[in-house]
């Protein structure tokens, strides 16, 4: 069998997806999953919620929006940057996310990997920027501002997880792509 180039794409979409199935099929919904997080669930020590939340989806287009930009943005970072990268990319930005959501929003029930596919956005357009190319030409510029306005403009999406996971996102773009040829 053939080893994967893109281990921790793979490995961040298969849990999700994975994880989305088996809370469905077991009957979780919004308000009795143990993994999401609020600032109440914070208050009680229940510091794990800042990564679990990451991995609960509120349905199936939450899920799937969330996984087909994870795919596309993990797939071209990863074989660019290698795996190691990517993973420190996605938990940080993950972590960011969760960070800005409690700290915009510290009553709502908030999941998703939306923060780190943010972050994961902020890096690839800061690479690209950071190696002459210009984001809006490839592409990833055009996806990264549709988001953020439709972040801005549709009620209950957590404005505080998009924009701490993107702000991450940048910061470690600025770390990481600083001398890593990227096309």
């Amino acid at each position: 069998m053939a080893k994967s180039r893109i281990p921790v794409t793979n490995a961040v979409v298969s849990t999700n997806v994975g994880l989305f199935i088996w809370m469905n099929l077991a009957g979780f919904d919004r308000t009795s999953i143990h993994f999401v997080i609020s600032r109440q669930f914070l208050d009680q020590g229940e510091w794990y919620r800042l990564i679990s939340c990451g991995f609960v989806h509120f349905g199936v287009v939450h899920v799937a929006m969330n996984m087909l930009l994870a795919f596309q943005l993990g797939q071209m970072l990863e074989l660019e940057s290698g795996s190691v990268r990517l993973f420190l990319l996605y938990f940080f930005s993950l972590l960011g996310g969760s960070i800005g959501a409690v700290l915009v929003s510290p009553e709502a029930i908030t999941g998703g990997a939306s923060g780190a596919v943010f972050g994961l956005m902020a890096a690839a357009v800061i690479g690209f920027r950071r190696q002459g190319g210009n984001p809006m030409r490839s592409g990833i510029g055009l996806t990264f501002v549709i988001n953020l306005l439709l972040t801005l403009a549709i009620p209950g999406i957590s404005i505080g997880g998009h924009f701490g996971g993107a702000i991450v996102g940048a910061l470690g773009g600025l770390l990481l792509y600083r001398a890593t040829p990227f096309s």
